[in-house]
């Protein structure tokens, strides 16, 4: 006896979002004016405050996001809390090797901006409770995935109707359920460090300068924030990260003092500390059967260079622009099904190009971050000296400066057009 048709029982969509934090809410907002059906399911409740996504860790905006955030339309919302990366001090804690880049020299107002998470999440969350017909299940689980030939089925806690997806995209992170669910391995690296993250006042405001230092221990940033106060995110051993957490904000600040001395000043007043342990992830794939990775669920980096969100939301862009090329090439015919679609957004010749359009980005990417990493962290004989050696012909070239300011662009292949200042349905 053949099981009874249940296609009654559930909500037919397009493409289903799981996880509404920055890259997923980005997605949602990206796909908004290709008139697909898309759903978004968010296990937090629609409050910023709340989204452990939107907290007050940093994230440095390379040129090309800030872009794909103008074409989105929500810049201007953005710019007023965004602090210009004007130079760059990059140095080798306690040796001779060290870089400094200025953003005139190169011919650029700002090598990015420098944004609280918060302040993005806040912006994405207000633009998506104005999309219509954006089927917004916040907050809810998805409790259960089953793959089928012509979508993916996703039930969510609370008990609505269940979706299906001709595409299921996961913004869920870096333990992604529905990369598991879907069958798409992962290897995990652990770095063994943390970052402890906090915003600090000083006597001397920030200026436009960021500060990348390179210790032992791990990188160190200190960056400008709006209003003249600094991120700080300090890689240290974990044993060494729950003692600064446990600090009181005096001995924590002194202690930081005598970790980054006195370019900003004296350091006057810390917020609150959090501790973030540091591991690279890579799915062994961005694509399976109706499913795409997006951000953290692809890749999970190092936040050194602050490279993680500009991968993630080139991601998010060639996404878009591949599905809107896809609707392009079928015209839309109303009532052909429930979705209101002719395109199958889902196929395997539409995932595929995903696939190939961000393997070269990708790879590039998590090559230069772990690279920086292990190769700052190696102290064998002879390498601290070959790195700083490195470090000041660096300084020297602006050849190899221009480069390094073009990595939010992308490492490899095709801009996505939201990056180039165009829609996702505009021609190429």
């Amino acid at each position: 006896m053949s099981a009874p048709d249940r296609s009654d029982a559930a909500d037919r969509v397009d493409v289903a979002i799981v996880g509404g934090g920055l890259v997923g809410a980005s997605l949602a907002v990206a796909l908004a004016p290709l008139g697909l059906k898309v759903a978004l399911v968010e296990s937090t409740a629609a409050d910023a405050e709340r989204q452990p996504s939107f907290d007050d860790r940093t994230t440095a905006l390379g040129n090309g996001s800030r872009q794909v955030f103008e074409s989105l339309g929500l810049w201007d919302t953005l710019a007023p809390q965004a602090a210009p990366i004007r130079r760059i001090h990059v140095s080798d804690a306690g040796r001779f090797g060290f870089a400094r880049l200025e953003a005139p020299a190169l011919d650029l107002d700002a090598f990015g901006f420098v944004l609280t998470n918060r302040v993005l999440g806040a912006a994405l969350r207000e633009r998506l409770a104005a999309l219509p017909g954006l089927d917004l299940r916040m907050p809810a689980r998805c409790t259960a995935v089953t793959l089928r030939p012509d979508c993916v089925e996703l039930t969510t806690d609370p008990g609505e109707r269940p979706l299906r997806a001709r595409l299921a995209v996961a913004a869920d992170g870096a333990g992604s359920s529905l990369r598991a669910a879907a069958g798409l391995e992962a290897s995990t690296e652990d770095y063994r460090q943390v970052a402890i993250v906090a915003h600090v006042l000083a006597s001397q405001p920030s200026d436009g300068t960021a500060y990348e230092r390179f210790t032992p221990q791990g990188p160190f940033a200190v960056l400008p924030l709006a209003g003249g106060a600094w991120g700080v995110v300090w890689t240290l051993a974990p044993a060494d990260a729950e003692r600064m957490l446990a600090l009181p904000d005096a001995e924590y600040l002194a202690e930081l003092q005598r970790a980054f001395g006195w370019r900003a000043g004296r350091f006057l007043k810390v917020g609150t500390r959090n501790a973030y342990p540091l591991k690279l992830v890579r799915a062994a794939a961005v694509t399976g059967a109706r499913v795409a990775l997006v951000g953290n669920a692809a890749q999970g980096l190092h936040p050194v260079a602050g490279q993680g969100f500009n991968l993630g939301l080139r991601d998010v862009a060639t996404l878009a622009e591949i599905l809107s090329d896809a609707l392009r090439a079928t015209p839309r015919v109303d009532g052909t099904d429930d979705a209101g679609t002719r395109v199958d957004v889902g196929a395997p010749a539409v995932l595929a190009q995903y696939a190939a359009r961000r393997v070269s980005d990708r790879d590039g990417m998590v090559r230069f971050t772990d690279g920086l990493v292990k190769l700052f962290g190696d102290e064998r004989p002879g390498v601290p000296w070959a790195r700083d050696l490195g470090l000041l012909l660096f300084d020297l070239s602006p050849t190899a400066k221009r480069a390094l300011s073009r990595l939010s662009w992308g490492f490899g292949g095709r801009t996505p057009r939201l990056a180039r200042g165009a829609g996702p349905a505009a021609d190429a």
